[in-house]
């Protein structure tokens, strides 16, 4: 096996660690019905969100070790349009997901009792509409990645 194909396979089994539990963040979350329940979800996804950091970086080091041994695949339309897409998602993380699961971060922290505290849910769908805009970045990556279009 070369050089180029080792990494194309790490390449892929990255994008399974990395993409795979990312997809499932927000649902881990959205089903909870009580406050302990809520926390809890969030303390899964942050555990989960370790393969997304640990699977995203290698997913984008070798992406760009492929284009340093293959130089054409930056003049490839699908490999340009991917890597710019997969910048974008990736600074989406400590910028805006930040910015939103702040609040909700210290609006769980200061509450009290088993109830959902009423603020949760308005400021928890402004989450959910990025990350799901996020889901969705990576499913265009994905479809370029495996049909090459341009």
């Amino acid at each position: 096996m070369s050089l180029y194909e080792s990494l194309v396979l790490i390449h892929i089994f990255s994008a399974i660690i990395g993409m795979g539990p990312g997809f499932v963040l927000t649902r881990v979350t959205k089903s909870a019905k009580t406050l302990a329940e809520l926390r809890h979800g969030y303390q899964v996804k942050r555990q989960l969100h370790y393969f997304v950091m640990v699977g995203g970086t290698l997913l984008l080091v070798t992406g760009l070790w492929m284009g340093a041994l293959n130089p054409t695949l930056f003049q490839q339309g699908w490999y340009v349009v991917s890597l710019i897409l997969y910048l974008i998602a990736l600074a989406m993380g400590p910028t805006v997901l930040k910015w939103y699961s702040t609040p909700i971060k210290h609006l769980l922290a200061g509450a009290t009792g088993d109830t959902i505290p009423a603020d949760y849910d308005r400021l928890a769908k402004r989450l959910y509409t990025v990350e799901y805009f996020e889901n969705t970045i990576f499913i265009v990556i994905i479809i370029l990645m495996i049909t090459k279009p341009f």
